[in-house]
């Protein structure tokens, strides 16, 4: 890769959601001058004024080659849950365009964000990730992706679940699954992480693991932001409860849909450890976010003013076991 000033204007996929969003003001902050994708861009304008929207589809190619024009960066920050029988070969699909259209433009460097590998066999979902950073990484264009476990912040999907189970449930049947390990990051953490991924010298490709600075069951996770919102949760270890009725459970407990109960559920089902955390040194962060603080601002992220579930999330905390 050349020097790092010379990447001006970068493609920001996923720029409506979690990690999108949070990533564009320090892209800018940076100097950068980012090009935000999405399907929806006159739905975007309105909720986002004042950012360069770009429409783009994808499974489009031609519609990535649109979006791409110009750009000497590109962040790929898309994952869709399916249970589509041909979800693995769309996702496939999706990333072989974003590669030959990132070839074409001449792009110095893509950056992707994944999921950690684990040990045992992955979940079909994660599968998908991995399959999606290898394809990303087999191309010309140089390719950094960054593979974390759980991450926490306001608006990210496992948080908001971590978060339900914690709020909601005076008692709580652990399974299993829950005393596996991970290594859960504050956004803030992965916001910086990707930014300097951008600019990072690196000949040719390569993937890192960003863990956050602790290790840590689920169950832990839970007792952790119970405490942080007052909750004393009584814990029951049971040694069988399938996935299945897992999801099941997750689904009556924190309203969330059955898809992301069973992908948070499948990807538990052995631990999420990283390799090394040698990318934080390489990054230039000396002090990553503790999970304590990182819970406290998520917590904090959930009811500030402008929230879209400020209102939900108020009477959740005020009504935390309705009908239990």
């Amino acid at each position: 890769m050349g020097e790092a000033g010379t990447i001006r204007r970068v493609l920001l996929t996923g720029a409506t959601g979690f990690v999108g969003r949070a990533l564009y003001p320090v892209l800018t902050d940076a100097g950068l001058e980012v090009v935000c994708a999405t399907r929806s861009p006159e739905r975007a304008r309105e909720r986002m004024p004042g950012r360069q929207w770009v429409g783009m589809d994808v499974e489009d190619r031609h519609s990535v080659r649109r979006a791409m024009e110009d750009c000497d960066g590109a962040f790929y920050l898309i994952h869709r849950m399916s249970d589509a029988d041909d979800y693995e070969a769309r996702e496939t699909a999706a990333a072989m365009n974003f590669l030959e259209a990132a070839t074409h433009a001449g792009v110095q460097r893509m950056v992707y964000l994944g999921g950690v590998k684990p040990r045992k066999e992955p979940s079909r979902h994660l599968r998908s990730r991995l399959v999606t950073g290898a394809i990303l990484r087999s191309g010309d264009v140089s390719t950094i992706e960054l593979r974390a476990s759980m991450i926490i912040g306001s608006g990210s999907a496992s948080w908001q679940l971590l978060r339900d189970i914690s709020v909601r449930l005076p008692v709580m049947l652990c399974p299993r699954w829950l005393r596996n390990r991970t290594e859960p990051v504050a956004i803030e953490d992965v916001v910086q992480a990707l930014l300097a991924a951008l600019t990072l010298e690196q000949a040719g490709s390569a993937s890192f693991d960003i863990p956050g600075p602790e290790v840590v069951t689920f169950q832990e996770c839970v007792r952790r932001v119970a405490e942080a919102v007052g909750n004393d949760p009584v814990m029951v270890n049971v040694p069988l409860l399938t996935p299945h009725l897992s999801t099941y459970w997750l689904r009556l407990v924190t309203g969330t849909n059955t898809q992301l109960a069973r992908e948070l559920v499948e990807g538990l089902k052995g631990d999420l450890l990283a390799r090394d955390d040698h990318f934080w040194e390489l990054a230039g962060v000396e002090r990553r976010v503790s999970l304590d603080e990182a819970i406290a601002r998520a917590l904090a992220g959930d009811e500030a003013p402008g929230n879209p579930y400020e209102k939900a999330i108020r009477r959740l905390y005020r009504d935390p076991h309705p009908g239990v």
